[in-house]
């Protein structure tokens, strides 16, 4: 690991379009390979002011505040992802919908969206390097590494609280599609199940349903039906970790190949009919545009290997 200096006291007046961001999240991206202990640790010592008074991590910047960076010795991290990777090159095909505020990207699965835990880089490290020259792009939601389809990023500051103001006021309607073991009830409209998340030694993350957990409901209705399996669309109320696989799992119809929360004899059999990941798919996004405020909807077609396991089913 190479390190380097950064060896002079840098002042920042703040932009318009990042008022609102916490100043320990502003340093993140002002002191990239620093690690976050040292970020906090130039907080408490005073070392970082704004407006030449200390502040604490979860200050909220405003327009026009100067903020004092002392210099600090960066250990380089990885170095940022080559455009002309392949799978960083694909990700230009697989952009939806792009303007000044916004990209609808259609994820491909196997793609975490972000790095970190082993990995050298994530969807929004891809598009970064595919965009050198954009000031910010910022992840609105997430998606599991694999789950493909349909996820929103911001291009600037604004944007992003304008999205997250419409996922906390319910006003963003997602609808993936799942296929699922058995026969869906065609009467069941809806899953309500409280959610718990746990984290366990190794960090991986399981949900599971519990009354001490988080009120989560998901909607649903039936796509198509098979011999032994069911294409349903599923759409979350709430926004919980893993919330469509462990609600499907709860109505006792899992998702095809899901290694967290799946059923192995029916996976296999999916397996045999040619999948060869999860089959969990988010098909379309309607919101309001940050900047027309009028409701647009994006949809990201299956890819090839869910599309012909469908074929063969049927």
């Amino acid at each position: 690991m190479k390190e380097e200096a950064q060896q002079q006291v840098r002042f920042v007046t703040i932009d318009p379009d990042l008022e609102g961001q916490r100043v320990d999240n502003f340093l993140r991206t002002q002191l990239k390979g620093v690690p976050k202990s040292m970020i906090y640790r130039i907080l408490r010592k005073g070392e970082v002011r704004v407006n030449k008074g200390r502040v604490k991590p979860d200050y909220k910047l405003q327009a026009n505040d100067t903020v004092r960076i002392p210099p600090v010795r960066v250990s380089e991290g990885a170095p940022a992802p080559s455009p002309k990777l392949d799978k960083i090159a694909a990700l230009e095909s697989q952009i939806l919908f792009e303007d000044d505020r916004i990209i609808v990207i259609n994820k491909p699965s196997g793609l975490a969206v972000h790095g970190g835990s082993g990995l050298n880089f994530g969807l929004i490290e891809g598009l970064r390097a595919l965009r050198p020259d954009a000031k910010f792009m910022e992840l609105v939601h997430r998606l599991d590494r694999d789950t493909s389809g349909c996820i929103l990023i911001a291009k600037k500051r604004s944007a992003l609280r304008h999205m997250h103001e419409q996922l906390r006021n319910g006003q963003m309607d997602k609808r993936y599609q799942a296929l699922v073991a058995g026969q869906w009830p065609e009467t069941r409209f809806k899953v309500k199940a409280p959610l718990q998340k746990n984290v366990l030694q190794s960090g991986e993350r399981l949900v599971n349903v519990s009354e001490a957990g988080k009120p989560s409901e998901t909607r649903y209705r039936i796509l198509r039906q098979f011999s032994d399996a069911t294409l349903v669309e599923a759409s979350p109320i709430t926004g919980r970790t893993h919330q469509i696989r462990v609600h499907c799992l709860h109505a006792g119809h899992p998702i095809a190949c899901d290694s967290k929360y799946g059923d192995h004899d029916f996976d296999l059999r999916m397996q045999k009919a040619g999948l060869n990941r999860l089959f969990l798919h988010a098909a379309s996004i309607r919101l309001l545009h940050p900047k027309t405020e009028e409701p647009v909807t994006f949809s990201a077609p299956l890819d090839e290997n869910l599309t012909m396991v469908l074929e063969s089913l049927s």
